[in-house]
This record gives C-alpha cells, structure tokens and sequence, in this order.
C-alpha cells in the first residue's frame, strides 16, 4: 500500500505482561504499512517490560516506551501520557493482547478520515492458543486463519465471521452489526488533535468504560463513529482481570451518564490545555 500523506502512530497500553506484549509487537513486525511509532504506555510494569523492548525490538519497530509508577490502575493517566508523547497525526489505540492482522494499520489507514474516529473488531482466543501461540504462526498468518484456529481448540460461532477475508462481506456487516461504534481500547482510532481537543481521558477512571466515555465526549464534540470492527481485526489473548472491581465500575458509570446528561467534551481531568 502506498503510504498516506499523514503519519500514523499505535498507543499499546501495557502491564506487567512482556510475554503477550511481545506476541503483539511481533504482529506490528508484520504490517502491510509500517507504523510511524510505537508508544508502549506502561502503566507501572518492572523492568522486565523495558529489557524486552530494548533487546527485541529496537532494530524493527520505532518504540517509545512511557511509563509511570505501579500505583494501581492508571490506566487513564498513562494514556495521556502517552498522547503526549505521541508526535503522529492518527492515532490507533490497543491493548498488550491484541495481536494485529498483517493488513491492520492498513485498514486503519484507508478508512481514516476528518472528524470521524473508527471502532475496529477483535477475536477472542481461547488460554491454551493465546498462551502457546509463538512468532511463527503470527508471520504466516496461521493465528487469523479460520480452520488452524479449530483445529487447535478454538469453537465455531457467528463471531468467526469476522475472520472471513472478503472486503464485500466485511463491509456489508459493518454496515448492518446492531453493535455502536464505540471507542474501545482494543481497537479503535482518531486523529491525534481530535484526542487533545477533548483533553484526553478523564484520569478519574479505573477499569470499565473508560475508554467509551472519551468516545463519548468525541462525539459531543460533533466526531461521529465508523464501524469497520468486520476489517480491521486482532486476536484477543485470553487472560485473568484482576483489577475489575464493582466500585471503580459505579464511579465509572456515573461519570458517563454526566458525560452524556451534560453533553461535556473536556474533561477537567484529563490532559490539561495549554
């Protein structure tokens, strides 16, 4: 693919799991279009994380690697961090276990456009593929290939549609999925100023929704959601969560129903503007 007139950048939040972390980064090894940077958001992992990026991917991958103190889920915080440190146009956002398909930030890339952000699909992987998968399958593409992934265990269902590489199919179930274009952390994209406008994200926040209420307050600001989650695709590794707790979840919510009741586009507490 020819390269756009705009520079792209990935912002992969991270936490003390350098083993999918890498599984990941093998994926962006393997792009069709080469990202401009990688910015590792580090939400307070041990230097395990870092040795990784330095001995593995400095020769292949353009990694800034931000991190803060391990003070609990900051997930948030790291973020805008990160965004800060970014120096890209677009911006693609995602997560330590979401391994990309070859043609990831391609499609990213093609169906970016003005005042719109974009809300990409994922496939979630059963422990005993996301934990024995390794390069290999990654760079020949077995990983996001339908009959490799039952054959070694993975179950068939309506969601393995989405691994049927066929553009007309893909963009008729974008069209008619009942699901909202939401901004997730998994997978979704904007462009950067975009991002900064809304001042980032609401540093209130634990797990659960903060990612969707930053969309929400894009939208507030007039952007307007695509859904491309049948096209642009990762593998999800699958993995334990810790750090879910009821009452980050209620705080959460609250927040976003003022989001929604106030239509708010800049958060207080978030990336402070200049």
């Amino acid at each position: 693919m020819q390269k756009k007139d705009f520079t792209i950048g990935v912002v992969i939040s991270t936490y003390n799991n350098p083993s999918y972390l890498r599984k990941t980064l093998w994926g962006y090894c393997n792009q069709t279009l080469k990202p401009d940077e990688i910015i590792v958001a580090d939400d307070g992992s041990t230097p395990d994380t870092a040795e990784m990026l330095k001995n593995e991917f400095t020769n292949s991958l353009n990694i800034k690697h931000v991190w803060h103190e391990d003070k609990g889920f900051r997930k948030t915080m790291i973020l805008n961090k990160a965004l800060l440190e970014a120096t890209s146009d677009y911006l693609i956002f995602t997560d330590q276990d979401c391994v990309p398909r070859e043609d990831f930030i391609e499609t990213h890339a093609k169906y970016a456009s003005p005042r719109k952000f974009l809300s990409g699909g994922y496939f979630k992987l059963p422990m005993n593929i996301s934990q024995s998968i390794g390069k290999e399958e990654i760079v020949n593409g077995a990983l996001f290939n339908l009959k490799w992934l039952l054959k070694n265990g993975a179950k068939r269902s309506f969601k393995s549609t989405k691994l049927f590489r066929n553009k007309c199919w893909s963009n008729f179930m974008n069209f008619i999925t009942p699901t909202n274009a939401s901004w997730n952390g998994m997978n979704s994209s904007t462009w950067r100023k975009e991002l900064l406008e809304v001042c980032g994200f609401d540093e209130r926040m634990a797990y659960g929704g903060e990612d969707r209420e930053l969309g929400e307050r894009l939208v507030n600001n007039g952007l307007q959601g695509k859904q491309i989650r049948y096209s642009a695709i990762t593998m999800h590794l699958d993995h334990s969560r810790p750090y879910v707790n009821e009452q980050a979840w209620k705080l959460n919510d609250s927040i976003r129903r003022q989001t929604r009741k106030q239509h708010i586009i800049k958060t207080s507490y978030g990336i402070k503007e200049k």
